[in-house]
């Protein structure tokens, strides 16, 4: 009782302050602000008055972004987040719902919570405020903020960026004079100010444990309200009764909004835009939708994007590439993986979608593969024909820049601007997948669970160059195993798979695939913009299958024709996994091994399958590793009845997919009464501490006994490790 006493006391204290200084600014004593005030009360009348001087300067919209310090009374007095919402998650509360009163994230501790508001300001304007949600690694919401902040300047057609504005605080602060700065230069302003904490870490930390000598002083000091009223009183702006009746004031606003949070009933959900308005929560159906396009617009846009000026002169061997395009779309036939990704953004930006993609080398492709921006050989001018897909394009329409090496900023960035529109197709390449690793925090902390815990949508794009070449331990592997070991499905338990009651991808956090077509690379791009919600889309996109010859695709693998649910039917939709293509009939008994795989490894396997005359073996690609396709596993091991079950990976056995896919594939062979685990066969690499060795005769020999081993005529009595 004593501790949730002492607890409420310093939670009051901290909202009375700031409290006050609200009470105080709204009337004429607004000379307080060029008092020298220390402590973290002094953020909160600083931010105010920015806010109403940024709006009279002509700011419509600011993106916040800060620490835990004073958090509690930005979110309560300034972004007005209600009292008794903050007291209520104090207390343990209840949980926020949807709008059809169902919830199911976990939230978070309360000094990492967000929220929105459209603040009045003391000029009659209004100002529209975004406190970002973050985790304990405080500067990693940095990036997200200005990301989310340029996604504002540029869907408001800010072009000047004077009507969108990003605060960083880290650390306690005060501001004086630096809106008016920012709009005059359009430059950034950095304030260090050197304060001190009066309470310890948090309501419940005692700091004189530690710092006994600088706690006395500390408590002898008056505080920064004893300090303000004093200067109020010696100014004769106030007198003991004003400050008496204003205290009272606020007392009885706190206990009242403190008894009210007992019956607090958390409101719908809040996606900060009125872009977000109409998407589905994991708990509403979001019917399967078809991502062909029309024949004819293939086509159309197909010859824009391969068409350069005539008065143009590219290097000749990205010309020769431009002319096997434009022969791609002339006939139909063979059309390459920067091809396929190329009419998915181009088809997109016909039907009114934003695309933009980031990274190292994306305009040119770290492989050299998709030529998006070139350069004239002589006058060095730039071309980009995604800029030239409908008549009088607005250039922004598609963007594509190279990014710094900082995978852990861009990240953050391009998240942030995913989160402010979901009309757009936002997308981060790492140069190589192994990179992903300097990002680390933003996919840990925002990206697999900012959802759950903050009811945050997002539909990011993150493309990780994934693949064994022999390239050595920091060029084959995107850690393909830590996101779908961070993925929230439940291994044991087979959901709805009814096309038409299927929420699958809606219930988890994020979407993992190694898609090996780009027919399917085409239609998992534009599945992220055709759904009524928006989840993350890892890829784990190819390195040798860029320019494989028999990683090709037809257009009509590409356009709008309809069948059944579309599963299988090509052209159609993504495919979450693709069925052999040697056999056709829908029972097989004579089938001997079925041999599942994702990713570049399948073209291998089918090599050596031709090379033995294995028609007695079957490949199956997953494409969709997370959530698991569990129908689609399930019509193919009823197809094989007396087959072998093998999952085949190149990478170690620890990582890859192996981990995740066993207990779902015997999860799945369990509900049609299969043995399971005894059952499933692992071919690959050993275990290993490194990701891939770094010589290549190594690679090449691990590769060719792997693929063997997949394919022997011999019965695979145990797993087999390389």
């Amino acid at each position: 009782m004593q501790y949730n006493r002492q607890r409420r006391e310093v939670i009051l204290d901290r909202l009375i302050w700031s409290t006050q200084f609200e009470n105080f600014l709204a009337t004429k004593w607004t000379t307080a602000k060029r008092f020298g005030l220390e402590g973290a009360e002094t953020l909160i009348p600083g931010m105010k008055e920015m806010f109403d001087r940024a709006a009279d300067l002509g700011v419509e919209s600011i993106v916040i972004g800060m620490p835990h310090r004073g958090r509690l009374n930005v979110l309560g007095n300034v972004v007005r987040k209600p009292l008794s919402q903050i007291f209520s998650e104090f207390s343990g509360g209840i949980k926020p719902v949807d709008e059809v009163g169902l919830y199911t994230g976990t939230g978070d501790v309360k000094y990492h919570l967000g929220t929105s508001y459209d603040r009045p300001t003391r000029g009659g304007k209004r100002i529209h405020l975004s406190l970002v949600a973050n985790p304990s690694h405080l500067e990693a919401v940095d990036p997200v903020v200005v990301g989310k902040t340029r996604a504002k300047q540029y869907y408001s057609n800010d072009v000047g960026r004077t009507k969108n504005m990003a605060i960083l605080i880290h650390g306690d602060g005060s501001f004086a004079g630096q809106a008016e700065w920012r709009q005059t230069f359009h430059s950034d302003v950095v304030v260090d100010l050197v304060c001190y904490r009066r309470f310890g870490h948090n309501e419940i930390d005692e700091p004189s444990f530690t710092q006994p000598k600088m706690y006395k002083i500390i408590r002898n000091h008056p505080s920064a309200l004893q300090i303000y009223q004093n200067k109020l009183l010696e100014s004769g702006q106030v007198t003991q009764e004003d400050i008496n009746r204003i205290s009272q004031k606020v007392g009885s606003i706190l206990n009242e909004e403190f008894l009210a949070s007992k019956d607090y009933v958390p409101k719908r959900r809040d996606w900060l835009s009125a872009y977000w308005t109409g998407f589905k929560s994991p708990e509403q159906l979001s019917r399967v939708r078809n991502t062909g396009v029309k024949p004819e617009i293939l086509k159309n846009v197909g010859k824009a994007i391969t068409t350069l000026p005539d008065n143009f002169k590219p290097h000749r061997s990205v010309k020769k590439v431009y002319d096997q395009r434009a022969q791609m779309i002339e006939t139909g036939e063979g059309l390459d993986w920067a091809m396929g990704e190329a009419l998915a953004f181009a088809t997109l930006v016909v039907e009114g979608n934003h695309v933009r993609l980031s990274g190292q080398d994306v305009e040119r492709g770290t492989f050299s593969h998709r030529h998006s921006v070139i350069h004239d050989q002589e006058t060095g001018e730039q071309y980009c024909p995604l800029d030239h897909v409908i008549i009088n394009q607005n250039e922004e329409m598609f963007t594509v820049s190279n990014s710094s090496l900082s995978e852990f900023g861009v990240l953050g960035f391009e998240l942030g601007y995913s989160m402010e529109n979901p009309n757009s197709l936002v997308m981060w390449e790492a140069q190589f997948g192994d990179f992903a690793n300097g990002a680390q925090v933003i996919f840990d902390q925002f990206l697999s669970s900012g959802e759950s815990k903050w009811l945050r949508q997002t539909g990011l794009v993150v493309l990780l160059p994934h693949g064994y070449d022999g390239q050595g331990p920091e060029h084959s592997s995107a850690r393909l195993e830590r996101f779908l070991q961070m993925s929230g499905d439940d291994p044991f338990v087979i959901p709805v798979m009814d096309p038409t009651l299927r929420k699958q991808i809606q219930e988890c956090n994020w979407q993992v695939v190694n898609v090996t077509t780009p027919a399917n690379y085409f239609h998992v791009l534009r599945r992220q913009i055709h759904r009524e919600f928006r989840k993350p889309l890892i890829v784990m996109s190819p390195k040798n299958l860029l320019r494989h010859k028999d990683c090709k695709s037809n257009l009509s693998e590409f356009d709008d024709v309809q069948g059944h649910p579309g599963f299988d039917k090509q052209g159609t939709r993504f495919k979450r996994l693709i069925k052999d293509q040697n056999i056709h009939s829908d029972l097989e008994e004579g089938i001997r091994r079925l041999v599942l795989c994702s990713g570049k490894v399948y073209y291998e396997l089918d090599d050596e399958r031709k090379k033995n005359n294995a028609s007695d073996v079957a490949i199956c690609r997953v494409e969709q590793l997370c959530p698991f396709p569990y129908d689609l596993i399930q019509r193919e091991l009823k197809r094989y009845p007396n087959a072998e079950i093998v999952w085949c990976q190149e990478e170690p056995m620890n990582m890859g997919a192996f981990s995740y896919i066993a207990p779902r594939l015997a999860t799945s062979m369990t509900s049609l009464g299969r043995r399971t685990f005894d059952d499933i066969r692992y071919i690959g690499r050993a275990p290993s501490a490194s990701t891939a060795t770094g010589f290549y005769s190594v690679h090449a020999k691990e590769q060719a006994e792997l693929v063997q081993k997949a394919i022997q005529p011999e019965s695979i009595k145990c797993n087999a490790v390389i």
